[in-house]
C-alpha cells in the first residue's frame, strides 16, 4: 500500500503510549527487590519447555495488558504524519510490543520472585498486534481522522500535554486519599522516608525539624479542599478548550469522571456495597461549590483561569499538607500495600502524589511561552 503524507500533528497518543509503557515495567518488574544473578542466561526461557500450569485468567491477562500499548503505538505513528501507512504503523507497533515484552522477561531472569516465561513474549506480542490492528481499523474506518477533526475543534493546538494529564485524573483518584480529590498529601510520608533513609548516618543531624504539630483538617477546611481537588483539573481543561460551549461541557464531564473514579477506588477498598460511602456532607457542599465556581468561570480569560489554578494548587497542597493521614485511613492504605492490590497499588500511589505538581509545571510552562493569548475564550 503506497504511503501517504499526512500533516505532522502533536499527538496525545505518544505520552499515553509512554504512561503505559511505564505501567508495564512497574507491573513486570515489581517489586523491584532481591536482584541477583542466578546462574543462568538471562534469555534462558526462550527455550524452555511450555508450562505444566497455566490458566485461561493469565492467558487472558499477558494479551489484554499489551492490547492499549500496541493501540497507542499504532496510533501515535499515525498521528505524526511522517508518510506512514496503516501497516508500517501496525508493524512499529508490534515491534516496540515485542521488545518491550522481551526486555520485560529478560529482566525477570534476575528477580526470583518472578518468572520468565516464553508463553508470556508470545502473548505480549499478540496483544500488542490486536491493538496496532484495531488503531489500523480504526484509521481505515475514518475514525482517527474524525477524532483529528474533533479535537481541532474543541481544543487548543498545543493541548496534548493538558490532554494526557486529564486522562490520567481518574486514574490517579483511584488509590484511596484521606480527603476526597486530595491529591499530592506526600509531606507526612516524605519525612518518614527521608528520616528513615538518613538513619545511622552523619546526615540525619541535619534534618530540620518540624516546627508544629499536624492537626487534623476541620470541616470547613476539608470542603474547601475537595471544592480546589475538583475545580483544577477543570480549570486544567479550560486552559485548553477554544470555547465557552466546550468548557460548558467538559465541567460537568470532568467532575463525573472524579466522581466515578472515587466511587469505584471506595468500592475496591471497602467492597461495593461501601462505593459512596465517602460522599459525606462536606464533600457534597464542596463538591457543588466546585461546580458553581466552574459555571462562574466559563467565560474567564485563559490566564486567569491558570492563575487560579496555581493559586488553588497551592492552597490545597498547603492544606493537605498540614494535615496527618487518620489512623483508619493508614488502616486502608494497608489493604493496598499489603493485600489484593500489592502490583497496582505503587503506581496508583505515585500517580496521586505526582498528579498536582506535574499539573502545576505544565501550567507554568505554558504560561512562560511567548505569544499565549490572554483572551476569553469565543462563545
Amino acid at each position: 500500500m503506497p504511503t501517504v503524507d499526512r500533516p505532522q500533528h502533536k499527538s496525545a497518543a505518544l505520552p499515553l503510549a509512554l504512561a503505559y509503557g511505564a505501567l508495564i515495567v512497574y507491573a513486570s518488574l515489581y517489586p523491584f527487590a532481591d536482584w541477583r544473578d542466578q546462574g543462568i542466561a538471562p534469555w534462558a526461557y526462550l527455550s524452555a519447555p511450555w508450562p505444566k500450569y497455566w490458566t485461561g485468567f493469565d492467558f487472558a491477562v499477558n494479551v489484554a495488558g499489551y492490547v492499549p500499548f500496541g493501540f497507542l503505538c499504532a496510533l501515535a505513528v499515525l498521528r505524526t504524519g511522517r508518510a506512514a501507512g496503516v501497516w508500517p504503523a501496525v508493524l512499529r507497533a508490534t515491534v516496540a510490543g515485542a521488545a518491550v515484552s522481551f526486555a520485560m522477561e529478560t529482566l525477570q531472569s534476575y528477580l526470583p520472585a518472578r518468572i520468565p516465561s516464553n508463553v508470556d513474549l508470545g502473548l505480549n506480542t499478540a496483544g500488542a498486534i490486536v491493538g496496532a490492528v484495531l488503531a489500523a481499523g480504526l484509521e481505515r474506518l475514518g475514525a482517527v481522522a474524525h477524532w483529528s477533526r474533533a479535537r481541532s475543534q474543541w481544543f487548543a493546538e498545543d493541548s496534548r500535554g493538558a490532554l494526557v494529564l486529564l486522562a490520567l485524573w481518574p486514574f490517579a483518584l483511584l488509590f484511596p486519599a484521606a480527603v476526597t480529590f486530595g491529591l499530592g498529601q506526600v509531606f507526612e510520608r516524605l519525612e518518614v522516608a527521608i528520616s528513615e533513609w538518613l538513619l545511622d548516618t552523619p546526615f540525619i543531624d541535619w534534618l530540620p525539624l518540624r516546627q508544629f504539630e499536624l492537626e487534623p483538617l476541620v470541616p470547613a477546611v476539608e470542603l474547601l479542599c475537595v471544592m480546589l481537588g475538583a475545580l483544577v483539573p477543570c480549570l486544567l481543561g479550560y486552559l485548553v478548550a477554544r470555547s465557552v460551549v466546550q468548557r460548558a461541557v467538559l465541567l460537568p464531564l470532568t467532575l463525573l469522571s472524579g466522581i466515578a473514579a472515587s466511587a469505584l477506588s471506595a468500592a475496591l477498598s471497602y467492597g461495593p456495597e461501601h462505593a459512596w460511602a465517602w460522599l459525606g456532607l462536606p464533600v457534597q457542599v464542596g463538591m457543588a461549590a466546585a461546580l458553581f465556581a466552574g459555571v462562574l468561570l466559563l467565560f474567564a480569560p485563559r490566564r486567569l483561569c491558570a492563575a487560579l489554578l496555581l493559586m488553588g494548587l497551592v492552597l490545597q497542597l498547603s492544606l493537605l499538607n498540614q494535615a496527618p493521614e487518620s489512623a483508619y485511613f493508614a488502616q486502608t492504605l494497608a489493604t493496598w500495600e499489603q493485600g489484593r492490590f500489592i502490583r497496582f497499588h505503587g503506581l496508583a500511589q505515585w500517580l496521586g502524589w505526582v498528579w498536582p505538581y506535574a499539573v502545576m509545571v505544565y501550567v507554568v510552562a505554558a504560561l512562560s511561552r511567548r505569544g499565549r493569548s490572554g483572551a476569553a475564550p469565543t462563545s
